[in-house]
């Protein structure tokens, strides 16, 4: 034997295809088109092994739709018909699987037009936006595989992000060469660099080359940011796909070479389920290089996921055109770019609503936000309909000085316009609020909070400002005007109103937010940061009496580590209030 032969010999290779796919849920045929287009490009491509993400072929999070026992059949009979279509690869996908009576998170293992084997998930996240006890039975075994000589070990995404668990002991055990992980982890800000550690940490403690298929896309609030993985078994990263976009991502990979099983310990509790597969092996060309999708920045990541967000929840609840209000500042200016470059100009109309408290630079930077980025605006003055209103109401309202519900009868009209045209042309309303003024309520109940999708909501204010100014600068040219960015926030419904009227400077509101909201903590240790104690106090109070709010506000996109909505849920009725005692 000569000493090519005796390398190749003693390192494995194994051509391994991850599909990082964006399915819909509860499309089964759609998906399991999409995922049979995806094995045929993977074999096309002389790929042994093709993976896909977590319930790919349901799509990810089917939520209560588990609880329905057709669904769940349908899935198992899904799954059925897809494996017949799998020739000459070996594909691994995730699905929802029927088996006794029970749901599991699964990953199905197809080849030869045969379903050979399901593994079902150990590991059930139930915190955040997790809820997968609700819905799953956890396994009781782990699968090996055993593909022309390679030990692989299929895993599903929290299977490896538990440290020293039964996974990670049978990985261990049985000397895996690779580990798979099919995976559906949600973006927020800074996630990327997390999921790194935590697959270079299960590489490091079992030598194995971890080969992470994420999904990618937009389902309600949570934005899938793709980004696959492969990962050495020292930690570092060999390959990294696209984020935001789907991708196939085709690796030749060189694996330590199979040592024997190591002697049972006490903690080697895990059954483990040996499959013997053979893959094609027809490939004789030069190994493919490793390579990695550029880096993103922190804006640019955010930046990404709120157009792929917006395009996604459109699209797929059958829209094709929004329509948004333009009131000249500075949310609605940078929601109105997002929806240009999540839908294209065309299908985006901006509505400007101008009242007798709406001042001439407000209106000319609207109509310039407009020209800027090419869309429809359409002036609808609400001055003669607030007018009449009051005209109407002067009875009930009786005597006094205006007040909030004046108002808010002006934010009212101006959502009633917007729904008006909806109704009319079947344009979906998009909302322009930040989630500095969710948090403390500065919004108005079936008036600005009136729409589909909320597409900056998880943004804070101080936030919006930075992005508008990357979006300008990596646009080239003033998307969003200087003047727009510069004036002081105002919702412009009384005369010579602010923000700051109302509300701490957003410099100052933002992280006590952050603090109270995200970091869970309290008002005593909010003000020991060095915050003044009233304003702590008065923040807190305007965030938990206006959670009946946030229970009626559209759905919007998750950016942050902890969202309103899916990830914070607190009780409307709550006197829980440590410290305003003092």
């Amino acid at each position: 034997m000569d000493l090519k032969s005796q390398l190749d010999k003693a390192m494995p290779r194994l051509r391994i295809a991850q599909a990082q796919i964006n399915p819909t849920v509860g499309d089964m045929p759609a998906n399991a088109e999409l995922i049979l287009a995806q094995i045929r490009a993977a074999r096309d491509q002389g790929a042994d092994l093709v993976t896909f993400p977590e319930l790919a072929l349901n799509g990810y999070p089917p939520e209560d739709l588990l609880l329905k026992q057709r669904f769940l059949e349908d899935s198992v009979q899904a799954m059925r018909a897809l494996a017949g279509g799998v020739q000459g690869i070996v594909a691994v996908v995730g699905f929802a699987d029927l088996a006794g009576g029970a749901c599991y998170n699964a990953a199905a293992v197809l080849s030869d037009g045969a379903l050979r084997a399901v593994y079902h998930k150990k590991e059930l996240p139930n915190y955040e936006v997790f809820d997968e006890k609700r819905y799953f039975i956890a396994g009781d075994d782990c699968l090996l595989l055993e593909i022309n000589g390679i030990r692989l070990m299929v895993t599903i995404c929290e299977d490896i992000w538990v440290p020293d668990n039964e996974v990670e002991h049978c990985a261990l055990r049985h000397r895996v060469q690779m580990a798979v992980n099919i995976s559906a982890s949600p973006f927020h800000a800074g996630k990327l660099d997390l999921r790194r550690r935590i697959l270079a940490r299960f590489a490091q403690a079992t030598g194995a080359v971890v080969c992470y298929n994420n999904l990618v896309g937009g389902q309600d609030e949570l934005v899938f940011d793709g980004g696959s993985l492969v990962i050495a078994p020292d930690g570092a990263m060999l390959a990294c796909a696209r984020r935001f976009a789907p991708e196939l991502q085709v690796c030749d990979l060189e694996l330590p070479p199979a040592r024997e099983a190591r002697p049972p310990e006490a903690q080697d509790f895990p059954r483990l389920r040996r499959v013997r597969l053979a893959a094609p092996g027809r490939r004789q060309d030069r190994p493919l290089a490793l390579t990695c999708a550029p880096e993103m920045g922190y804006l640019e990541e955010i930046h990404q996921a709120l157009i792929l967000g917006t395009r996604d929840y459109v699209g797929k609840n059958g829209f094709s055109k929004v329509v948004l209000g333009l009131s000249g500042g500075i949310d609605s200016a940078f929601t109105a770019c997002l929806a240009v470059q999540a839908l294209g100009a065309d299908n985006v109309v901006g509505v400007t609503m101008p009242s007798q408290f709406t001042s001439g630079e407000t209106l000319t930077d609207a109509g310039r936000v407009a020209q800027n980025l090419g869309i429809r605006l359409i002036t609808v003055p609400v001055a003669k309909i607030y007018q009449a209103y009051l005209e109407e109401l002067a009875q009930p309202f009786g005597p006094g000085e205006p007040g909030v519900a004046h108002e808010n009868l002006q934010a009212r009209i101006r959502g009633n316009i917007l729904m008006g045209l909806s109704n009319r042309f079947g344009w979906m309303v998009l909302t322009t609020g930040n989630k500095s003024e969710t948090a403390v309520g500065y919004c108005t109940l079936y008036g600005d909070m009136a729409g589909g999708f909320a597409v900056i909501k998880d943004v804070p204010k101080t936030l919006v400002y930075e992005l508008a100014a990357y979006l300008n600068q990596s646009a080239g040219l003033e998307l969003i005007p200087q003047s727009t960015i510069a004036r002081p926030p105002t919702a412009e419904l009384r005369p010579d109103q602010k923000d700051s009227d109302s509300l701490p400077p957003y410099e100052v509101l933002d992280p006590i937010l952050e603090a109270y909201v995200e970091q869970d903590m309290v008002l005593d240790e909010i003000a020991a940061l060095g915050y003044d104690f009233a304003t702590v106090r008065e923040v807190i109070r305007l965030v938990d009496r206006n959670e009946y709010k946030r229970r009626q506000a559209p759905p919007g996109v998750k950016i942050t580590p902890k969202a309103f909505g899916r990830d914070r849920r607190l009780p409307i009725t709550n006197h829980y209030r440590p410290g305003f005692d003092r």
